[in-house]
């Protein structure tokens, strides 16, 4: 299930968005079935390809769908699948002052890392520019680094601390993560799949494929100075821990909870985001913060707790 607040409203209204048209509905019905090709959904609706191609584009950066490109006679062919079974919009505002559960919220900038691992092609962008020189890795172990509103790297990770300022007694029911990334490719490509690992306290939570970095618009949040042939936007992706699994963007991921990741064996979470050396679509992070992107946030702990 995928559960929207009135309060995120940029993904409230692009989900809206994917959902306002006939010929989306009609492909998430397909998919309602099994995994389907472009050319089978196009075959199926009796439309031209590129109709479909452009509605899928639509569809996937709602997150209502995810695509894999697979082998096929003539290269590659995008295989669509449907992400949720049911949508659900939470309208009121009021709903939370009603909730009897606390919430500990806390934003990290992008650049205030405290370990990384990282293989070019690199870089960081700041409100002054790209931070010269690129492709050299020892920028991120920069002053200057904290100030980074878009950072990428091919391969490696970036991990983060967040404190968690909460009493002992709280009987803690899920820790959230949020934000906004794609892969890297060299200046954009749609079609340039990239396996993106999340870990908190050490345990690998799961591993989305991210299909493609996206350039095809200008980021809502981009400075005017930014060129247009540049990484432009992200995905804002959400995961989920609780005491039954993992969840990202409301589906179960994986059976890691939060008792493995002991969350109160120290008083500070550690979130780890990267591409494995040997995951099989090795195609880079780009990780946006305030000021870049779709979204004007950097990375968003939530824990939700009673």
């Amino acid at each position: 299930m995928l559960e929207l607040t009135i309060d995120e409203s940029d993904r409230l209204i692009t989900v809206a968005h994917a959902l306002a048209s006939e010929i989306r509905i009609s492909i998430l019905k397909l998919l309602n079935y099994q995994k389907m090709n472009i050319i089978e959904i196009a075959e199926k609706l009796d439309l031209p390809v590129s109709t479909i191609a452009s509605n899928i584009k639509v569809l996937e950066v709602s997150g209502l769908i995810n695509t894999e490109l697979q082998p096929a006679t003539r290269g590659k062919m995008k295989v669509c699948s449907r992400n949720f079974d049911d949508i659900y919009m939470l309208l009121n505002l009021n709903i939370r002052h009603n909730d009897p559960k606390n919430c500990y919220e806390l934003e990290m900038p992008i650049g205030h890392y405290v370990d990384c691992e990282i293989t070019p092609t690199c870089g960081i962008i700041n409100q002054n520019g790209v931070v010269q020189p690129e492709d050299d890795t020892s920028l991120f172990y920069h002053p200057e680094r904290i100030s980074a509103q878009l950072i990428w790297l091919r391969q490696g990770f970036l991990e983060y601390r967040f404190p968690v300022s909460i009493s002992g007694n709280a009987k803690i029911e899920s820790v959230q993560f949020s934000m906004e990334l794609c892969s890297e490719a060299p200046h954009y490509d749609h079609n340039w799949p990239s396996d993106i690992t999340v870990w908190i306290n050490g345990k690998e939570i799961c591993t989305w494929t991210c299909p493609g970095d996206f350039g095809d618009r200008r980021g809502k949040l981009n400075p005017t100075w930014l060129r247009d042939n540049h990484t432009q936007y992200g995905l804002l992706k959400n995961w989920k821990i609780d005491n039954t699994g993992s969840y990202l963007d409301a589906v179960k991921v994986s059976s890691v909870t939060l008792s493995d990741i002991e969350i109160h064996k120290q008083k500070f979470l550690i979130l780890k985001v990267g591409v494995k050396s040997n995951a099989v679509n090795v195609g880079g992070i780009n990780l946006f913060g305030k000021g870049f992107g779709d979204h004007n946030q950097d990375i968003l702990m939530r824990i939700i707790y009673s």
